[in-house]
């Protein structure tokens, strides 16, 4: 029998599509790169979210045919050594975007208002907290994207429609039709975009692959009540520059859905840093958005295990 190994927990909707199509299905015993390496034996297939695949797991399966990831981010998978073996990898973008989109949405209104401090405090018997902080109304204010595809599309939606936000954008790679259709100001550089914006959200690194596109530089170049969200690529922010400009009140604060290192280390700076809001790489963790993840997934496991060419193959 045919058999799909599991790295994480999926939706059961893609067991259930699997299974009623003869293919079994078989989780890892812990979500851990060694444990998936002593366990991926005779897999003719691998789903996997974040974790990934390293070298040494996929020559460990030598029936192995697809890899398909249950997100849109395929870093963490040796495509290199898959694309020797003749392994498709596979990803399922797009499925997730508006889970991510609302999301970004949640954290720039409870950065705006202080929410997670102002919670603690309630908690803490500290009524006079109301008459300290001071929140910010988005009516009016700019938004400014970086990166312009589909889930900062529907970021843009949400803030126009609903918050009455101007909205810019940097994406070199995005045409001119897209924002116009959109009606957002198009930035030629990321500086124009750090000095112009009140809220800036990230939705894709910079032009130099794994370094950090907000840094101390960057940083620098934000108005000082500005307010930084991240829930795109962790690398893209240099979170011990970010720690460093929230220490000093550089920005009205900040929120982070993804990190450099995930989980973090104990002893990261970013753990402590004042006006932050830090969520465990929620963006696509919906009910909605994990059931159309893991049936893609299901679908590409499907179709390149039967000899068809799977939806979304990247390698």
């Amino acid at each position: 029998m045919l058999e799909c190994f599991i790295t994480q927990p999926v939706h059961d909707a893609a067991l259930k599509f699997l299974n009623e199509r003869g293919i079994a299905t078989r989780y890892a015993s812990a979500a851990d790169m060694p444990t998936v390496i002593r366990e991926i034996g005779g897999a003719d297939a691998v789903i996997t979210r974040d974790l990934g695949l390293d070298r040494s797991a996929i020559e460990r399966a030598e029936k192995l045919k697809i890899i398909s990831c249950h997100g849109a981010g395929t870093n963490r998978v040796d495509k290199v050594v898959a694309k020797e073996k003749g392994i498709i990898v596979t990803n399922a973008p797009g499925a997730n975007s508006q889970s991510v989109a609302e999301l970004t949405i949640g954290l720039i209104l409870s950065c705006a208002r202080n929410v997670k401090d102002a919670d603690r405090a309630v908690r803490d018997d500290d009524w006079g907290f109301r008459y300290r902080t001071n929140g910010i109304e988005l009516e009016g204010k700019t938004l400014g994207l970086i990166g312009f595809g589909t889930i900062a599309q529907k970021v843009t939606k949400i803030a126009r429609n609903g918050f009455g936000m101007r909205v810019i954008a940097w994406s070199p790679n995005v045409p001119q039709a897209v924002f116009d259709n959109y009606g957002v100001s198009r930035c030629e550089t990321v500086e124009v975009l750090l000095a112009d914006a009140d809220v800036i959200s990230l939705h894709r690194a910079g032009e130099q692959g794994d370094t950090p596109l907000i840094n101390a530089r960057t940083l620098g170049m934000m108005k000082p009540r500005a307010i930084l969200v991240n829930a795109g690529r962790g690398f893209a922010i240099d979170q011990y520059d970010l720690a460093q400009a929230l220490r000093a009140q550089c920005l009205h604060g900040a929120a982070l859905d993804v990190l450099q290192h995930e989980p973090p280390q104990t002893d990261d700076p970013i753990l402590r840093a004042p006006s932050l809001i830090l969520t465990p790489h929620l963006g696509g963790t919906t009910e909605e958005a994990l059931e159309r993840m893991a049936v893609t997934c299901a679908n590409q496991v499907f179709t390149a295990l039967t000899g068809g060419e799977p939806a979304f193959r990247i390698a």
